[in-house]
């Protein structure tokens, strides 16, 4: 990958390949943006600029600019109007609706799109990409409606509000308020752009929206992947497990190298050289003794799930490809959004998998039939106390139906292609809609992570209390967020509403509070 000069917590666009961690430090450290100073990259926004207006000059055919769009490609628009058809473009896609996409999602949609004109095929001026950038550093970012992309011709209309926005026209999140785009200019000394022929298109025809989601569920993901891996070994201790499943030569005749990985985390995070867990019981239940199985498929999905989203984050994704090098104009697909749509179907089914595991893992910890002498439901009250108290009841009722509604979400959203657009659009990819579901089902699995994670903690003090752990026993990783989280939850003995609790521990694990596994 190309390293720039740059200073730290910058970002320069234009020279290299970034990468998912590149997107999301846009809103994860607040990094800065800039355009690359080299040579060929100017050139190919030179010249690309330079040969639209050879072939206006020439009236020559171009599909968005001299001619309507989608289905309307075949209707001419007369040089005298060329200029309107962008502003157009923008203002009748402005149709979007539903739950607007957070703050840190339009930043990240902002950077994606520039990484995708930045490519140097598209067209576009240094006044636009110049915009683009001055949005993402000073936190101009659009309001933008969550529904109503099809995935092709692109994620048109929730971009359009990006292009509505760079023209003045749209409302923006600024200093915390909703203004207008032109307001927000005129405050940082900014100037509305007048787009030009091809620049609408350039903007609004592409796979940003859904890339952009896509990178924040890889990060997501790729956490809650080790998360559960450490849930999986506290659930261990706190019911009493057999340290022997996670053994590496059990593993090595199974060799998928995530697996593998997950396996090895959960053998050292029990501490089993030093003290293995050898239980009564020859086999623990499936939830357990399978963790690594069933995480290792999304550790194994991880580095190709990578791969299709960095090749779309650093592509030219609109229509038509302007070459102006080698002065070609190719009208094509690359608003496409397969490859997204599959990372996220695929990632969304791994992902769910993740609370349907750890929501097997709460449901034997709170039961006296599997739970190996831990108390009922967790409850940690004693003597006559606990004949009113009821510990972790609850919240189990609660994960069993975040974890129905997560495997409710999985069904692939790419099969559910519609013919659009006077079936012009007769086949499209959904891309938008299985980010959505995957960012969904993230957030549901997260509440599963967080309710067992407080569960196992529960148990495992439990233990400490009854002299059954030994402290001493466990590694400095296990023993160290131990001790972080019960600096926030106390012991659940007299029965107290928890929502408040579940809610900050969700925070700590969407923030990545936790160091998990670092190499």
């Amino acid at each position: 990958m190309y390293v720039s000069k740059a200073p730290q917590n910058k970002l320069v666009f234009g020279y290299g390949r970034l990468t998912i961690e590149d997107i999301v430090s846009v809103v994860k450290d607040d990094a800065k943006v800039s355009l690359s100073d080299d040579a060929h990259f100017h050139e190919k926004v030179d010249k690309g600029v330079a040969f639209l207006d050879k072939l206006l000059r020439e009236e020559g055919h171009i599909y968005g600019v001299t001619t309507g769009y989608g289905d309307s490609c075949t209707v001419e628009v007369p040089m005298s109007l060329v200029d309107e058809l962008p502003i157009h473009l923008t203002r009748f896609h402005g149709c979007g609706l539903g739950r607007f996409f957070t703050i840190e999602q339009g930043k990240m949609i902002l950077a994606t799109r520039l990484a995708s004109l930045s490519q140097g095929f598209s067209g576009v001026s240094w006044d636009l990409l110049n915009l683009l950038v001055e949005l993402v550093n000073r936190e101009i970012v659009p309001v933008i409606p969550e529904e109503g992309s099809v995935g092709a011709s692109g994620d048109l209309t929730p971009l359009s509000y990006v292009a509505g926005t760079l023209i003045g026209e749209r409302d923006t999140y600024y200093k915390g308020e909703i203004v207008n785009s032109a307001q927000a200019f005129e405050q940082e000394g900014l100037k509305p752009i007048k787009l030009r022929p091809k620049e609408g298109l350039a903007i609004m025809n592409g796979t940003a929206v859904m890339t952009a989601l896509a990178c924040q569920a890889f990060d997501r993901g790729q956490y809650a992947s080790k998360l559960m891996t450490r849930i999986t070994a506290l659930s261990s201790l706190a019911l009493k497990g057999n340290s022997h499943h996670f053994d590496d030569i059990l593993f090595s005749v199974k060799p998928h190298p995530g697996q593998i990985e997950v396996a090895r985390r959960i053998q050292n995070d029990l501490n089993h050289h030093e003290h293995p867990r050898n239980s009564h019981r020859l086999q623990d239940r499936y939830s357990i003794r399978c963790a690594p199985h069933v995480i290792g498929v999304l550790e194994d999905s991880l580095p190709w799930l990578r791969s299709m989203i960095e090749n779309e984050l650093n592509s030219a994704n609109d229509n038509p490809i302007i070459d102006g090098i080698g002065e070609h104009v190719l009208h094509g697909g690359h608003f496409y959004g397969g490859h997204i749509a599959m990372a996220m179907d695929s990632m969304k089914n791994c992902i769910a998998n993740l609370a349907d595991l750890a929501d097997r893992q709460i449901a034997t910890l709170v039961d006296v039939k599997m739970n190996h002498g831990l108390p009922s439901n967790l409850s940690a009250a004693t003597a006559e106390r606990r004949y009113i108290n009821h510990g972790f009841k609850a919240i189990q009722i609660g994960c069993s139906a975040w974890t129905a509604e997560a495997l409710k979400l999985t069904m692939p959203a790419s099969v559910f292609s519609r013919s659009t657009e006077c079936h012009n659009q007769d086949k499209v990819s959904m891309g938008t809609i299985a980010a959505r579901d995957c960012l969904r089902i993230l957030e549901l699995t997260e509440q599963v992570l967080a309710a067992t994670l407080l569960a196992s903690v529960q148990g495992i003090r439990i233990r400490i209390i009854n002299g059954e752990i030994d402290e001493k026993s466990l590694t400095p990783d296990i023993r160290d967020m131990l001790n972080d989280i019960s600096g926030f939850f106390e012991l659940l003995e007299e029965d107290r509403p928890t929502d408040k609790l579940l809610r900050q521990t969700i925070s700590y694990i969407q923030s990545q509070r936790w160091s998990l596994y670092d190499a």
